[in-house]
């Protein structure tokens, strides 16, 4: 029906954990999934953020507690699941215990930019929130915010706050559109799986072996590291210069 490949390859997907499942629960007998190939997709390289992208997402970031995300994201590389589930008191000046998957703990760090946006962030805090996002009230449910408080502070006024962390879409919303003046910025795609990637290229650029870069972002295998990573000919040819004889 004119679908592409990525939109087939997630509806195979589907089917086939929906008819793994009706077989495991013996429901039917035969998963006829088993018969249906996969979809070959064509790699497309992912960029990552460039600095000049990035100066210019620092200056139309709205409020405190945007800034404090943009600057970790780019300071550890960690998953947005990973950033809504930090805890005020697994921070520790500039480092923070993250929990990744399968219940993988790992230790990340801010660079200064990041460790002086979260401090900021947290002055401001006049909540008893556990967690450095806390819990959204939906803007309908914002009936008695206060008019002191702006919408991009929200998080200052704690009746529009609930219990438990922000969601993970909600962050990604965040990220995506609600920084203002991105488009006239140039800026495409200011999600945060793209300050992930930045995250990891910008430090395999600067030097840092590739086994660290791994490790920052909780990867067991390096392959799925070098899918992240946004290297360009340049860089090749910069590292061709420096090693090979």
């Amino acid at each position: 029906d004119g679908v592409s490949k990525v939109t087939v390859g997630n509806e195979i997907r589907s089917l086939s954990s929906f008819y793994a499942w009706a077989t495991a629960e013996e429901i039917i007998q035969k998963n006829p999934m088993l018969r249906v190939h996969k979809i070959k997709k064509q790699k497309v390289r992912k960029e990552a953020l460039t600095e000049m992208e990035i100066e210019r997402l620092r200056m139309a970031a709205d409020g405190e507690m945007q800034k404090m995300m943009i600057e970790v994201l780019l300071s550890t590389g960690c998953r947005v699941t990973e950033l809504v589930n930090i805890r005020i008191d697994e921070i520790q000046k500039d480092e923070i215990t993250v929990h990744g998957k399968g219940e993988k703990d790992r230790k990340v760090y801010l660079n200064a930019k990041a460790e002086l946006a979260v401090q900021v962030y947290l002055a401001k805090r006049r909540d008893e929130n556990p967690y450095l996002l806390p819990g959204a009230k939906s803007m309908r449910e914002r009936k008695g915010m206060d008019r002191k408080v702006s919408r991009k502070n929200w998080w200052m006024d704690r009746n529009n706050l609930t219990e438990g962390h922000i969601t993970t879409s909600t962050v990604e919303s965040m990220m995506r559109f609600n920084l203002k003046d991105v488009k006239k910025a140039d800026v495409e795609k200011a999600n945060p799986h793209k300050f992930r990637r930045t995250c990891a290229t910008l430090a395999l650029r600067r030097g840092m072996p590739i086994e660290k870069v791994s490790k920052m972002l909780g990867h067991e295998n390096i392959s799925t590291t070098q899918i992240y990573l946004d290297l360009k000919e340049e860089d090749l040819k910069r590292s061709h210069e420096k090693y090979v004889v």
